[in-house]
């Protein structure tokens, strides 16, 4: 519970703005500029600080990021690893899902691959407090949606 100090300090907020950003890609131009624009952010201090945050990711990793912007002009952001469905994309080697799921299966990968993508998403402030077993059941629910097959070892 906030205490009245907090709740008194607080900024008013203008807006919540998400996007995916390549991973150490932001620059000024679309899809940034014009969503930060509006809300008279300072785009080359989100480029910077958005790209010293990401620079551990390969470039072009599709990175989420929820931007707050308060009416001071100021903003703070969080960024979230990349979605799922990306990774299980790359561990099975595939541009898309099945254009059927539960008829065809479009890839396989195994309970491996899955274990290291929910390790990685473990870190994500909305999964923190949940199991990796948790975390793990969904990514399989996710690449069964996708029509991708969930083994114990590749054949």
């Amino acid at each position: 519970m906030s205490s009245v100090k907090e709740i008194l300090t607080r900024k008013p907020v203008a807006a919540t703005i998400r996007l995916t950003v390549p991973a150490g890609a932001a620059r000024p131009a679309p899809p940034v500029g014009p969503a930060l624009g509006q809300y008279r952010l300072n785009l080359m201090a989100f480029c910077k600080d958005f790209n010293a945050r990401t620079q551990k990711y390969k470039p072009d990793t599709p990175m989420a990021v929820t931007i707050t912007a308060f009416k001071d002009n100021s903003f703070e952001f969080i960024v979230k690893s990349p979605s799922v469905t990306w990774y299980l994309k790359k561990a099975a080697g595939i541009e898309s899902g099945s254009s059927r799921p539960g008829h065809l299966v479009a890839s396989v990968v195994t309970l491996e691959h899955i274990y290291e993508i929910a390790k990685v998403k473990q870190a994500d402030p909305y999964c923190q407090h949940m199991s990796l077993e948790a975390i793990c059941k969904s990514i399989m629910g996710t690449a069964n949606t996708m029509g991708i097959k969930v083994q114990k070892e590749l054949d």
